[in-house]
């Protein structure tokens, strides 16, 4: 059998299957995607899909450090 069949020419979700929205920035901390993004991905041109995997190396789908524990929620407070 052929892998012809199966075979795409569009561009693949870089979806990482670790699905959870930052509430700060709003992206998701899997694949840096926004939910916009994610919604529309099966609806999206292959103009549109480049340009987003192009992005994601240089976006920050959340704060690098740690919040602190319960020492940085009596901080923020």
């Amino acid at each position: 059998m052929s892998d012809q069949v199966w075979r795409r020419d569009e561009i693949a979700s870089p979806c990482t299957k670790i699905c959870v929205i930052h509430p700060e920035t709003k992206l998701c901390t899997g694949c840096a995607r926004s939910l916009d993004e994610i919604a529309g991905w099966g609806r999206m041109s292959q103009e549109d899909r480049a340009r987003i995997i192009e992005e994601l190396p240089g976006r920050e789908p959340g704060p690098v450090t740690r919040r602190g524990g319960r020492a940085g929620r009596l901080k923020r407070a």
